[in-house]
């Protein structure tokens, strides 16, 4: 499997694992941006927050876009993210990953709500 596919793999697992499985993916001082009003976490605060914590129940990834260099990858999407009794949320999104020692970590993460 290329880094690619393994990178776009291991992000749709972090929109619908749960806590724990995302947070062994991630960089210890990782730093997440989403909207109002959980708004910019940066280690163990990612895992106290209601928002980051809870899974989705489906996600789609449209628009994908992958650039790396060396052990420093990013993926830019839009997402379309189905949670029990909620609307559909739509966003822009960006994670940025590091290989470190052969293992691919999620340094960051942003979202832009799209509608």
């Amino acid at each position: 499997m290329s880094d690619e596919d393994t990178l776009w793999e291991m992000e749709e697992r972090f929109w619908t694992q749960g806590a724990d499985g995302a947070r062994q993916m991630t960089a210890k001082n990782a730093i997440f941006v989403f909207p109002y009003p959980a708004g910019i976490l940066q280690g163990d605060a990612l895992w106290r927050e209601g928002e980051v914590a809870q899974r989705w129940r489906s996600v789609e990834m449209s628009e994908r876009v992958f650039s790396s260099k060396d052990d420093i990858a990013v993926l830019a999407y839009r997402v379309s993210g189905e949670r029990r009794d909620e609307p559909i949320y739509e966003a822009l999104c960006s994670s940025t990953y590091l290989r470190d020692d052969g293992s691919w970590l999620r340094l960051s993460h942003q979202q832009t709500p799209a509608s």
